[in-house]
């Protein structure tokens, strides 16, 4: 039967519980055992998809076309377990399910309450489409004590009951800080914690105890007697160079082992070398070279969590540091891009939506073609240099997006229908925002002879996509005739996937997000190329 392992967070919010969950799954993984990763959210919003990258962070797309929570790619990063729809569940998509069957009259006129309906859905969802699955860890979103968060803890809590105690666990993840002033660490902030999620009913059976500081024994001790817990399950997470470290970290610390020894299983030690030799090459590693990443949402990283992730395992396929410059596309508005982009290895331009920026986009990607700089543009960096190239080289003066207002020569414009399998799905500018674009993974044929089809070893690909307009396939021979090559077109020719230059070293736009399927074991070939390019760069800067 699946084990279920819960984990929730304390005292404050990011503290790690997405890592602490992946790890988790890497090192089960590492045993032999089979895993899911889950996670349930507590916001109102059916999905991410339309809330501001720069509060919520990235939106993670799956190839299934469902728009999620940047953990899931964490999830996916460490496991190499794809996502799917049925991985990610909002208080909004609860809700949303629950009021469709009142409306339908499912409930048989009964009143319809938090308690059992709403935590029937939750439950339902936690243990939907599974199959043979060993472990299946959910993560629940916020902080215990947020009134949002009180259904779902309800509701696990209901689950673990249920299914019992020998097939559910609890791990907590909470703050040890530091005091300066004291020169000591302070373990009240858990204990407090730990009787916060106890007045839900909710016992926890592990404690990750996040920390910059080392947790001496005597205070491992205090902590285990007053969240009723052997010490043994108390957890140091301590601060580690990166995230790929954690799974080292966490077995070295005996997270595995404990959890293996709650539920009675005996399991061989895994086998983590692919891990040990993955945080070597971050380490150590033999070369060092800048990217320059011009967007419009660099105030919070986050908003790029699996674009810079990604970039990290092309220099691990390369061996190199890979140093990341982020650089608001507006202050090339304003500002000349020569001195912020002068001594960079290679520019990447990533994807966005509205106007605000664009031109500075627009002006990195010229940047980049005259300079012979490797340029990488994803999705909105692809539909930037090729309104470059047409205002600059095809003579299309005034060519731009629909995105932004009426053009003279619409180079990029609203796509309102495409084809999903079978079945032809459309849209219409006054079609609601969220889950309305092309979403999720399909696939591309590759131009015999591209660089592209080189850097891929194959013919056809298949990648995740999350966009409204399209380049206008139109506009395809005035634009090739000014030497950007179309490398990458949908099977029925129609969409374009890729364009690059072959009058330029590395120049390649991609409609899709390759960064959604990079992994430190598996590196995405756009990035591990990238990189390279822009390592052969550094030997001429």
């Amino acid at each position: 039967m699946t084990r279920f392992i819960f984990i929730t967070g304390g005292v404050v919010s990011s503290l790690g519980k997405g890592l602490a969950s992946a790890a988790l799954g890497a090192l089960l993984q590492a045993r032999g055992f089979k895993v899911r990763l889950r996670k349930l959210d507590p916001y109102l919003n059916v999905d991410p998809g339309t809330m501001s990258p720069v509060q919520h962070g990235e939106v993670f797309v799956t190839d299934d076309g469902a728009e999620t929570d940047l953990d899931l790619g964490h999830y996916e990063r460490f496991t190499g377990v794809a996502a799917r729809r049925t991985d990610n569940i909002t208080t909004g998509r609860i809700y949303s399910n629950v009021i469709s069957k009142e409306r339908r009259g499912d409930y048989l006129g009964a009143t319809v309450q938090v308690i059992p309906h709403v935590t029937d859905e939750i439950k339902a969802f936690i243990g939907s489409d599974l199959s043979d699955e060993d472990f299946v860890l959910c993560e629940v979103g916020g902080t215990v004590g947020d009134i949002e968060s009180l259904p779902f803890l309800e509701a696990i809590r209901q689950f673990g009951n249920e299914i019992g105690q020998d097939h559910a666990l609890f791990v907590h993840v909470t703050l040890v800080p530091f005091l300066g002033a004291a020169g000591e660490l302070k373990t009240k902030p858990t204990q407090h914690s730990v009787k916060e999620l106890l007045s839900v009913g909710i016992q926890a059976g592990m404690l990750l105890c996040r920390t910059e500081h080392p947790i001496p024994a005597d205070q491992r001790r205090k902590i285990a007697l007053f969240c009723n817990l052997p010490p043994e399950r108390v957890i140091a997470a301590n601060d580690v160079s990166t995230i790929y470290e954690v799974p080292l970290a966490y077995h070295a610390q005996g997270f595995d082992e404990q959890v293996l020894k709650y539920f009675n299983i005996d399991a061989p030690k895994p086998d983590l070398r692919r891990w040990d030799s993955v945080v070597k090459r971050v380490r150590e590693p033999e070369h060092d070279i800048t990217i320059a990443i011009v967007g419009k949402y660099t105030s919070l990283i986050d908003s790029y969590k699996s674009l810079a992730e990604a970039l990290a395992h092309g220099g691990i396929a390369n061996n190199s540091r890979v140093r990341l410059e982020w650089l608001d596309s507006q202050i090339f508005e304003t500002e000349d891009p020569v001195p912020h982009l002068e001594n960079v290895h290679g520019i990447l331009v990533p994807g966005g939506f509205g106007e605000r920026g664009t031109e500075g986009k627009i002006r990195a990607a010229q940047f980049a073609r005259e300079r012979k700089v490797p340029y990488f543009g994803i999705c909105f960096g692809m539909q930037m240099a090729v309104i470059e190239a047409a205002r600059n080289l095809a003579g299309l003066k005034g060519a731009g997006s629909t995105e932004f207002g009426p053009t003279e020569h619409p180079v990029v414009g609203l796509m309102t229908e495409w084809l999903r399998g079978n079945e032809m799905e459309k849209r219409t500018v006054s079609s609601d925002l969220g889950g309305t674009m092309r979403l999720g993974a399909y696939p591309a044929i590759l131009r015999q002879n591209s660089k592209v089809r080189s850097i891929y070893g194959t013919g056809e690909i298949s990648e995740r996509h999350r966009h409204r307009y399209e380049v206008n396939i139109n506009y395809r021979q005035a634009l090739e005739q000014a030497g950007l090559i179309f490398s990458g077109l949908s099977p029925d020719g129609e969409l374009p996937e890729i364009v690059e230059r072959d009058d330029h070293p590395w120049f390649v736009g991609v409609q899709f997000h390759p960064e959604l399927k990079s992994k430190p074991m598996e590196p995405h070939p756009l990035f591990a190329a990238f990189i390279k390019a822009a390592m052969d760069q550094s030997r001429l800067v």
